[in-house]
This record gives structure tokens, sequence and C-alpha cells, in this order.
């Protein structure tokens, strides 16, 4: 497959509308497609559509396919455990493919001590295992999240969830005793303190109000936290705030929790973002590119605290052994070679990005860590009005180019590729994202 991008077709083409035709009359239509890429096979950083149109991945799935699509490592583990058995149900029944995965997440995690880990199949499995596991460790019934957080579309973890309100919309009432805290997005502080002082504000926003005014903090079990919120539009949470947080919990004996489903197994250029301030949670949720594509949701936690029965939490298909060792040869990939890679291609694909501010006024922010950037567009970089639509435009014409890119929160477009991009691809993603944008702001004018 070639390393640069090939359309020979309209799009969508023949094939991939004629899949889409049929999509539409058995598919949930709740499924949020941006534009009409069918695929047929990958390989790496690229991906080829069922007609035959070669693609820049820079969405990975929802950053999913850590390792690239197709890595041989990767395949090979799958292929290997395949042969041997598919299922067992690590809740009634041992494999040694999900002890040595524990050890493996035990090694990594940044966590002192014993770790144990509970393994589901999805990121809002291992957030509904940790908002129950912290529920059960502290006897304690309420929990804090944060606006514009996602922490998944289950009951529990969609009752934390408050990127958008369409994801809450029409399933209430939620899971009670939930208060959701403001963010400290540097770029537009949501309670208007400067740059300089928004972590501050949003920790004292939760002391002095969510804990003097709602809630009383002898009763909050834990504080659950995305270390870069992912829906929200990739804001990166100030060293500062998560620092505060972590002081705030050990007051009020709280958990902290960090949600690493987006951020976590090597993207941010650690093998989880929360390692860039140096702050040490109770427990943390894991998915997404752990398995490099394959099902699996992992929540880690000290060994202390995940002491409940046999029967108090289970999954049927949880650590399923093809999944595990998927896993296993993931992190020997991050550990040797990509998450450097992450760091490395990410600070020069971040570089690239932020030097068309000069060219495009709808470019307002560049954000991120690693592999994990947003670029936050603007109608005026005054008032910072957003260009919702307008992100909307360059999504499009990027795909048209050749490049798959997804938004995150409501005027941001996410960069989230495969953590075996190379320099090369991410000078095609930024020649990509100058000529989309150009084109968006010619039609604005």
């Amino acid at each position: 497959m070639t390393d640069t991008p090939r359309i020979s077709t309209a799009l969508p083409g023949p094939n991939a509308q004629a899949i889409i035709n049929r999509d539409k009359t058995v598919v949930s239509p709740s499924y949020t497609r941006g534009y009409p890429f069918v695929i047929a096979r990958g390989y790496g950083s690229m991906v080829e559509d069922v007609d035959g149109n070669v693609f820049l991945d820079c969405a990975a799935g929802i950053a999913v396919n850590s390792t690239g699509h197709a890595h041989p490592d990767v395949i090979t583990a799958i292929t290997d455990q395949a042969q041997k058995f598919l299922h067992m149900s690590g809740t009634d029944f041992y494999y040694e493919p999900q002890v040595r995965l524990a050890e493996e997440i035990a090694s990594i995690v940044p966590i002192k001590g014993g770790v144990r880990s509970f393994f589901g199949n999805s990121g809002t499995e291992a957030n509904e295992a940790c908002l129950k596991l912290a529920k059960y460790a502290t006897g304690r019934h309420n929990l804090i999240a944060f606006l514009g957080a996602f922490h998944g579309r289950s009951m529990g973890s969609l009752s934390l969830t408050a990127s958008r309100a369409i994801q809450r919309r029409g399933f209430g009432p939620l899971m009670p005793g939930v208060y959701h805290a403001p963010y400290p997005d540097l770029y537009r502080c949501p309670i208007g303190a400067s740059k300089e002082t928004c972590a501050a504000a949003c920790v004292d926003y939760i002391e002095h109000q969510i804990l003097t005014h709602l809630v009383s903090p002898d009763e909050v079990a834990a504080i659950v936290v995305e270390p870069i919120q992912g829906e929200g539009g990739y804001i990166v949470a100030p060293d500062e705030f998560l620092q505060r947080l972590r002081e705030l919990t050990k007051k009020h004996g709280m958990l902290l929790v960090t949600d690493e489903v987006q951020s976590g197994m090597g993207r941010s250029g650690r093998m989880f973002a929360i390692e860039h301030t140096g702050v040490e949670p109770d427990m943390m949720s894991i998915a997404k590119g752990i398995a490099s594509g394959l099902p699996l949701g992992v929540a880690a936690a000290r060994a202390d605290l995940m002491a409940w029965p046999p029967g108090a939490h289970a999954s049927t298909f949880g650590g399923n052994p093809v999944s595990c060792a998927a896993a296993i040869a993931t992190i020997a990939l991050l550990r040797n070679q990509l998450v450097a890679n992450a760091a490395d291609v990410g600070g020069y694909l971040m570089s690239g990005l932020r030097s068309l501010a000069d060219k495009h006024p709808l470019i307002g922010d560049v954000r991120g860590r690693g592999l994990m950037i947003g670029v936050e567009l603007v109608r005026d970089r005054q008032t910072k009005e957003r260009a919702s639509e307008e992100r909307d435009a360059v999504v499009n014409a990027a795909f048209a180019r050749g490049m798959l890119v997804l938004g995150a929160g409501r005027n941001a477009v996410r960069f989230s590729p495969p953590l075996v991009l190379t320099r090369a691809q991410a000078d095609t993603a930024v020649k990509i994202f100058d000529e989309a944008l150009t084109d968006v702001e010619r039609s604005r004018r």
C-alpha cells in the first residue's frame, strides 16, 4: 500500500455507496458518521477504502489503532492465540494470557505498590468498574466529574459524561450523586479566570462551591478526571490542576480516578498522560489503544482497594484471551519504540500545525501532548467565537483530499493517528490540513 494518499474516484465511490445504503436499513442510526469512508484494509498509518482510494489515517479508529493497522507483531500474537483457544471466561476459569497481561499492566501504570486489574471490553466498562469499586472501597456514594468530560455511554459512565447534551438527552433519570465541576480550559477558562489562575480557580470551585453547598466531602467516593479531555476538545489539564486535585482528594479521603481511555497507552508521549504531571492516581481506566483494535477495557487500581469478594463484579467476555494476547504485543511495541515515536513525531506535528496559524485566521489554538493534538477553530480570534460549521467543513475537505480526521468538542479538530506515524506522514497531514483550511476560508469570503 502506498504511503501517501491517492483518491481515484468520487467520494463515496460506487462500492462504498452500496455498503452505506445497506447500512442505513439495518444498523442503528445513533452512530455519528461524519463522512462516507468504508474501509477495505489498512497498513501502518494508511487505509484503503472499498473503491481503492487510499487515505492517511489521523483518526486511528478514535485513537484505538495505537500500533497502526495490521502490525505484524500484533497479527502474529492474535493468530497464535486464536489457534489455541478463543474464549474460556476469566470470571470462572483461569488462563495465562490474562494473568500475564495483569502483570504487564501492574508494571506500567503509575501506581506504587501492588496493582490489580479488572478486565472488561471497552472504556465505558472500565469506567463502570472504577465507579463501582470507588463506592465499594470507600463506603461513599457520591462522585465528582467535570463539564466537557466523556467517560462512556452506559448508565453509570453516562452520568459522569458531560460532553454533549445529545449524549444524555432522553435517558434520564441518570445515576444520582454525580456533581460536575468546571474543567480548566486555558484557552477559554469556563469560569472567567485568567490563563494563569484558571487551574486554581477550578479546584477552588470544587472546594468552595460543590463541597460547601452541595455535598459533604466525607460522602464523596472519588473525583474522576481525564488528564486530557478527549471528546471535550482535546483540552490538556495544567499540571497544577491535577496536582491540586490529588491534594484535595487526600485531604478529604476521596479517591482519584484518572480516565486514560483515550490519552493512555503511549498516545501522549508517555505511557499515560497523568505521568506528565507527577501525580499518582488511586485507580485508572484504560481501553482504546491497549489492544491495537481488539475490544478490551481495564480498571487498574491499588491492590488494597481492589479487594471486593467473588461475585461483586465480573464480565463474561472481559479479558478475552485473544484480546489479551494483542495487548501484550501492543505493550511490548509501545515500550520498545512507539511511546518515544509519539513524543518525537507528535512534537514535530504540533510544530507544523502551529506554523499554520499565521496563515489561517480560523486557527484559534493548537494544543496537546504527543500524538493527541487538538486544533480549535474560531471565527474571530478576539471574541473566540466558535467556528463549529467551519470545523465540520474542514474535516470533510480533509477527507476529500485523502486524510481522515475527526472533530472533538464543539469546534476543534483532533489529530490522533496511529503511533507509527512518520515525520514524512506528519508533513503530509499538515499539507492537507493547510489546503482544507484554505478552501473553507475562501468559501467564507
